[in-house]
C-alpha cells in the first residue's frame, strides 16, 4: 500500500509527464537514453520531493530537476562517449502542406547543437515562460535572461542565414 507521499509523488509526476519528457527528448540521443534519463530525472525528484518547501509553483520545481538532471546526465555522457548526441529531428512532411518546414528543421537542429544551459532558456522560452520564471528555474537573474535569450536568437539568425538562403 503506497504511502500519501508516494500517491502524491505518483500524481505529479502523471500530472506532469509531458514536462519532463520535453526535458528528456531535449536533452537524450534516442529511445534508449530517453526512457533513461526519464527515470534518473523522476529518481532525482523523488529523492527531493520529501524537501520541496513550495517556495514555487511545484511545476517551476520539478523543471529545475529535470534540467539540472539532464545537463548533469549530458556531462557524464560527454565524459564517456566522444560524439555528442544531437537534438532528433521531429518528422514534418514536406509536401508543401507545411509551410517552413524546412526553416523549422534548419532551426530545430541548430538549437540541438546549443550548449546545455541555451537550450534549456529556448526551451522554456518556446513554453511563454516569464523571464522571472525561467530564471527561477534555471537559478540565474531576470535581467540575464532577457540577455541570453538575445544573444541565442543573434546567434541562431546569424548561423540559420547562410542554410536559409540555399
Amino acid at each position: 500500500m503506497q504511502s500519501n507521499l508516494q500517491q502524491a509523488f505518483a500524481t505529479l509526476i502523471q500530472q506532469h509527464e509531458k514536462l519532463v519528457y520535453k526535458v528528456c527528448h531535449l536533452y537524450a540521443a534516442d529511445d534508449e537514453d530517453i526512457r533513461d534519463l526519464f527515470q534518473e530525472i523522476v529518481l532525482q525528484a523523488w529523492n527531493g520531493y520529501a524537501r520541496y518547501r513550495g517556495d514555487a509553483a511545484i511545476s517551476t520545481w520539478l523543471y529545475r530537476v529535470a534540467l539540472n538532471t539532464a545537463i548533469t546526465h549530458k556531462r557524464k555522457q560527454r565524459n564517456s562517449i566522444t560524439t555528442t548526441p544531437q537534438l532528433p529531428i521531429i518528422d514534418i512532411a514536406d509536401d508543401g502542406h507545411v509551410p517552413y518546414a524546412e526553416e523549422y528543421r534548419i532551426m530545430h537542429k541548430l538549437i540541438g547543437e546549443l550548449p546545455p544551459l541555451d537550450k534549456a532558456l529556448v526551451l522554456l522560452y518556446f513554453e511563454d515562460r516569464t523571464h522571472a520564471e525561467i530564471a527561477e528555474i534555471l537559478g540565474i537573474s531576470t535581467s540575464n535572461v532577457g540577455t541570453k535569450l538575445n544573444r541565442i536568437k543573434d546567434r541562431l539568425r546569424k548561423q540559420a542565414q547562410p542554410l536559409l538562403n540555399n
